[in-house]
């Protein structure tokens, strides 16, 4: 769709770097400053997706920002402007090489593994007798490894994170502690906009000062996964589905298209018709995660739209 930003080619001043994320394009320019574009590009079972959506890279950006200001009162983050909807400016920062994934409930990817008779998600035990989108007695950190594009993100313990070095053991208690500050805000915000926050991750990285600060997204629909609050009760009583409001749609659009990212498997064609349908539910993703009614940005040229704002900012 030509009113969507999927693929990209900037040369902004004083550029060093760009590297290509699933769904973010990160540029490293001089004076320790990084620029991130969300692009409109869909990711689900780590597998970019053939169509990019339209407004999702700005309802994105727009989310982590407004999120970063909500919480920074807590943890400090790298965020520093937004010269555009889908553009956010910081500090460079060396990320760390885990995903800090938090759950307060039993669902999606916990659930799956439960479900096939797992009882250790990422060396945290799980109690017996729990069924899919129960509330856990405590939120439980199950981290996963970074994957580089196309691979897949991988569970790993907090026990195997020290022992291979991979975080210092003084940083992983601190990214624990950040990561339940972070979750615990998180789900008062959403408590507010009548919504559950049901699971979620979190990227930290270190300044060149050594601080270790929020990074990438918060609290998105790509990052979280909410439920609606009225009704979950009754929903949960009847082993009925919960009314969800994350990607989880998308995800289940492809299970039942016969895709679930494993080998050998074909991604199923979206149509047009379906996209703008998928634009439409992060319309109104944004629209209850915010209380704030969104303001399409002018899709008409957005690569020109992006390059202006930016080099207005950098001057």
């Amino acid at each position: 769709m030509s009113n969507t930003i999927t693929a990209m080619n900037f040369n902004f001043p004083g550029q060093k770097s760009v590297y290509h994320g699933k769904v973010r394009e990160v540029y490293t320019l001089e004076n320790n400053t990084l620029l991130m574009v969300a692009t409109d590009r869909l990711s689900a079972f780590d597998v970019v997706m053939p169509k990019g959506i339209p407004y999702k890279g700005q309802i994105l950006n727009q989310i982590a920002t407004k999120m970063m200001r909500d919480t920074e009162d807590l943890v400090p983050n790298w965020l520093v402007a937004t010269p555009d909807p889908n553009v956010a400016i910081g500090e460079a920062c060396e990320p760390f090489k885990v995903e800090m994934v938090i759950r307060g409930y039993m669902s999606g990817h916990a659930a799956r593994e439960y479900k096939a008779g797992k009882r250790l998600l990422c060396g945290v035990p799980l109690p017996e007798g729990l069924k899919e989108n129960d509330k856990f007695p405590e939120p439980i950190i199950t981290p996963a490894t970074k994957a580089e594009m196309g691979d897949h993100d991988e569970d790993i313990s907090r026990e195997d994170i020290i022992k291979k070095g991979i975080v210092s053991e003084e940083d992983y208690l601190q990214l624990e502690d950040y990561t339940r500050k972070l979750f615990k805000r998180g789900s008062e915000i959403a408590a507010k906009r009548g919504l559950i926050l049901v699971d979620t991750k979190y990227e930290f990285g270190k300044t060149k000062e050594g601080k270790i600060v929020l990074i990438d997204e918060i609290h998105t629909p790509d990052s979280s996964r909410y439920f609606y609050t009225e009704g979950y009760e009754s929903r949960q009583k009847k082993n009925e589905p919960q009314k969800q409001l994350s990607k989880e749609f998308v995800r289940q659009w492809l299970i039942e298209n016969g895709f679930q990212g494993l080998e050998g498997q074909k991604v199923p064609e979206m149509s047009d018709e379906y996209v703008k349908t998928v634009s439409e539910r992060y319309i109104e993703l944004y629209e209850n995660i915010t209380g704030e009614k969104f303001v399409k940005a002018d899709v008409s040229n957005i690569h020109e739209r992006i390059e202006k704002n930016v080099l207005n900012y950098l001057k």
